[in-house]
Order: structure tokens, then sequence, then C-alpha cells
């Protein structure tokens, strides 16, 4: 067996009570993710594992880093964020049980592992920030960001007589003003 995600344990096989730490770097071949953020292909993954040999196995613990790209959900500017992700599963050894994840040919895989814990990591409904108030209605513009020109909020029909009221007394007021002026 080989591969990024394989970690060779025939050192502690069958010896409970054995223990290996492990920390390296795994760049992704490929995309992993398939909603609005994903981790892109040739992104690096920072992993930290302890293989510890049980009676029923291999016992994985662990925990992946990187950074996850995509767009924000409410105002659709690219984002990139960092992810953990921690993660523990037993590779029992094979036998007549079955199981999803078996130590093989004294090495573990922890592709799948790994995969499924980041994958699931990542947000439904990412935002650039947490309080971020999305894309105008109206013009499609984003809302975060100023533009200078205020929308006005459409007025309910019911309280056009008193829009008349305000709308006087802000004549009023620069009718005062101008007054002053001169």
């Amino acid at each position: 067996m080989n591969g990024p995600f394989v970690l060779p344990a025939r050192d502690i096989v069958r010896r409970p009570g054995e223990m290996r730490e492990h920390e390296f770097t795994i760049t992704l071949k490929e995309q992993w993710g398939e909603g609005i953020v994903s981790f892109e292909a040739g992104s690096e993954l920072d992993l930290d594992v302890r293989l510890e040999s049980v009676h029923e196995g291999i016992l994985v613990t662990g925990s992946a880093e990187g950074e996850y790209v995509g767009v924000c959900g409410r105002c659709l500017i690219d984002i990139v964020r960092p992810v953990e992700v921690e993660f523990q599963e037993l590779f029992a050894y094979p036998g007549e049980e079955e199981t999803d994840f078996e130590v093989q040919d004294d090495h573990v895989d922890l592709e799948t592992l790994v995969r499924e814990a980041a994958v699931l990591a990542l947000p439904f409904q990412p935002v650039c920030q947490p309080d971020c108030p999305g894309l105008d209605s109206k013009t499609g513009e984003r809302l975060a960001v100023s533009t200078g020109t205020e929308q006005a909020a459409p007025i309910d029909p019911r309280w056009s007589a008193l829009q008349q009221i305000t709308d006087q007394d802000g004549m009023a007021s620069s009718r005062a003003a101008e007054k002053e002026e001169s």
C-alpha cells in the first residue's frame, strides 16, 4: 500500500499500549466538496495523527487543518477561511466482523476518514462576516459597501399622509436655514 494518506503501523500491530505520532502535510490532488465552498485541488492539509494499538485494532486520533475557498452565501464575494477538524476512528484487524475501516497489510489508509471529516466540517451557508447583510434586492449591489446612493424604503400608502407632514417640516427647516444665512 502506498499513497500520501497511508501510514505504516507494522511496529505497533497487535501490541496494545504502543503508540506512534505523525505530523505531515498533504497536497490534495482533487477538489474535496461540492457546495459553494470546497477544498481546491492543490491546496494543502496539515495533519497531526496519533496511532494507538488496542486489542481490536489501531485507534486513529487526529486533526486536519486547511483552508476552504468559495463564495459568501449572502453577498457572493470570494472568501477563503481556515478550518480545523478533529477525527477519531478504529481501524479493526481483519477478521469475521465487517467494519468500515480495517488495517490492511499492517498499514492504515486515512484518506476516506480525513475526507469525510473535512468535507462535513465545511459550512452549509458560508458568509464573509457573521452579520453580512447580503445584496440589495433592487440594485443587486452589496449592502455591506456603501455606494453613496441611499435607497428610500417604499412607504406604505396608509402612512403617506404622515410623509407629507415630514416633508413640510423639512421644507420649513430648510427655509429657516436659508433666512439665517441671508
